[in-house]
């Protein structure tokens, strides 16, 4: 795995989340993910096609996605299982085409597919590929989050 892919996906989430949900998050230190299940109670899943396919994921704890939400959203939360669920595909949609216009810099033409959200204790993700996945843990005030990212 070449951890150079990771860089455009840190920054994409980074950027994202402090401009949408004004929270600052640290990024750990990537692994090879060997598990299916989620990291998160709630994620989004968006597919990669063109010279490379994949996926990325973004798994959100509970508090986390809460607390992303009602910055989001201010004070106007409605349904706050549909909001964490509309606010967490928005994200992932957001992060997932920030990192494909920072991998077509590195030479990959990729497009993306609309985003899937799952929720849930201990749900899994299906990258589909078969290579490795790659994790990047982060923190934030507020909880924590993984993305993970599989390209071949």
């Amino acid at each position: 795995m070449n951890v150079e892919l990771a860089k455009p996906f840190i920054k994409a989430t980074t950027d994202i989340l402090s401009m949408m949900a004004m929270i600052t998050p640290t990024a750990g230190k990537p692994f090879v993910k060997k598990s299916n299940v989620a990291t998160g109670d709630v994620t989004g899943v968006v597919g990669f096609t063109g010279d490379m396919s994949g996926s990325v994921s973004i798994s959100f704890d509970k508090a986390c996605a809460i607390h992303v939400v009602k910055n989001m959203l201010g004070d106007d939360i409605q349904d706050l299982l549909q909001d964490v669920k509309d606010a967490v595909g928005e994200i992932t949609n957001m992060v997932s085409g920030q990192a494909r216009a920072g991998l077509n810099e590195m030479g990959h033409k990729l497009s993306g597919s609309t985003p899937t959200v799952i929720m849930g204790d201990n749900h899994t993700i299906s990258h589909v590929t078969s290579g490795p996945v790659m994790a990047i843990p982060f923190k934030t005030d507020h909880g924590a989050f993984t993305i993970e990212f599989a390209l071949e």
